[in-house]
C-alpha cells in the first residue's frame, strides 16, 4: 500500500492486569501495518497496569504515549477514550480493550480498506468470542464469530460492501449486530462529537456507534480482525450478571437515543418506528423479558450446527408429542 496514514491506536485500561494488558499491548506491535502509534489512557488504576503502561513509554518512546486524568481520576470508558482521541494524532482511530486481541494483519488491511473507499466513516467485521484462551480443552470448541450483518428480516444482506444509513442503526438498536474492532476516520469522530462522556459502561460503544450508523456509510467485512477475551472479571460479564443494571442502562440508553434523533432532526418514519419499538419492551418490563429471552433463543440457535439444531428440533418434537398424548390420557 503506497499511502499509510498514520493509525492511532487507543487502549484504555483500568486494573486490568497484568497477563490480558501485555497481550493487548503486544498484539500492536506484532501488526504487519508500521505506521502507528499507540495511546494508553489510565483510568485511574490502583494495580500494577499503570506501571506496565509506563514500562512501554519508557522502553518505545517514540510509538508509545501514556494518558491519565488530571488527579489520576477514574472518569469512565467514555471520558478516557476521549481524552485519548484529543491527543491522536493520526489521520485514522482505532480501539482495542486492554483484555483483547487483534491478529496481526488487522491495521494493514482496515487502513486498505479505508484508502479504497473515501466515502466510508469507519469499517469493522464480525468479532471472534474468544473462550480458547486459556487452553482448557473444554474451551476450544466455544469460539464463534459475531454475524456481521442481517438484514431486518434476519437474513443475510451482501457484505464486504458500504452500508447506508440508517440500515447498521436499526440493526444495532434492536441488538441484532454488534460492532467492535473498528477502524474510524477522525473527521468523522470530530463531527459526531467522540463519545459520550455521561455513559461511563455499558452502552457507552453503542452510543458512539449508534451516532456513526445513523449518519454516514459504515464499510462492514467478512473479515475477523478482533479477539474478544471472554472472562469473568470483564466489565460486560459483570453487568451481564446484575439484570437490573443492564435494564436500566438500556432504557437510558434508548431515552438519550430518542433525545438525539429530535436533536439531529430526524424524520425517517422507520426509525422512529423501530425506536419506539425498542423504548415500548423497555418500558414494560414483562415484554422486555419476553424480548430478551426469546433474543437469546435465537442467537443460541444460530450458534448451533445443522445437525444440532435438528437435534434440538426433534427432541422438543418429541416432549410436544408426548405432552399432548398424556394430555389426552387424561
Amino acid at each position: 500500500m503506497i499511502n499509510k496514514p498514520l493509525i492511532s491506536c487507543i487502549i484504555i485500561f483500568f486494573n486490568v492486569g497484568e497477563k490480558f494488558f501485555v497481550e493487548a499491548i503486544e498484539s500492536v506491535f506484532t501488526q504487519t501495518y508500521e505506521n502507528w502509534e499507540l495511546l494508553l489512557v489510565d483510568d485511574g488504576s490502583t494495580d500494577v497496569s499503570t506501571n506496565i503502561a509506563l514500562s512501554y513509554t519508557q522502553k518505545y518512546p517514540e510509538k508509545v504515549r501514556y494518558l491519565e486524568h488530571k488527579g489520576h481520576q477514574n472518569r469512565g470508558m467514555s471520558a478516557t477514550r476521549n481524552l485519548g482521541i484529543r491527543h491522536a494524532k493520526g489521520e485514522y482511530i482505532t480501539f482495542l480493550d486492554a483484555d483483547d486481541i487483534w491478529i496481526p494483519n488487522t491495521l494493514e488491511e482496515q487502513a486498505a480498506i479505508l484508502n479504497s473507499y473515501p466515502d466510508a466513516a469507519m469499517i469493522y467485521g464480525p468479532a471472534q468470542w474468544w473462550y480458547s484462551w486459556t487452553g482448557n480443552p473444554k474451551d476450544m470448541q466455544r469460539d464463534f464469530f459475531d454475524t456481521p450483518i442481517v438484514s431486518m428480516e434476519d437474513s443475510r444482506v451482501q457484505i464486504n460492501t458500504l452500508i447506508q444509513p440508517p440500515t447498521l442503526f436499526l440493526l444495532l438498536l434492536q441488538i441484532k449486530i454488534g460492532i467492535s474492532g473498528m477502524l474510524v476516520r477522525r473527521q468523522t469522530i470530530e463531527k459526531v462529537g467522540g463519545f459520550e462522556e455521561t455513559f461511563r459502561g455499558l452502552y457507552e460503544d453503542q452510543v458512539f456507534c449508534t451516532k456513526v450508523c445513523l449518519q454516514f456509510p459504515v464499510f462492514v467485512a467478512s473479515q475477523s480482525w478482533y479477539k474478544y477475551r471472554q472472562h469473568l472479571s470483564s466489565c460486560c460479564h459483570a453487568a451481564a450478571e446484575k439484570k437490573g443494571k443492564e435494564y436500566a442502562a438500556r432504557l437510558t440508553f434508548l431515552n438519550w437515543v430518542g433525545q438525539y434523533l429530535v436533536e439531529q432532526g430526524i424524520k425517517d418514519s422507520k426509525v422512529w418506528w423501530v425506536f419506539r419499538k425498542e423504548r415500548l419492551l423497555v418500558v414494560h418490563p414483562i415484554l422486555y423479558s419476553l424480548s430478551q429471552k426469546n433474543r437469546y433463543l435465537k442467537w443460541k440457535i444460530k450458534q448451533l450446527g445443522k445437525l444440532q439444531k435438528l437435534f434440538t428440533t426433534r427432541v422438543i418434537n418429541l416432549v410436544y408429542s408426548y405432552t399432548v398424548l398424556s394430555l389426552n390420557r387424561k
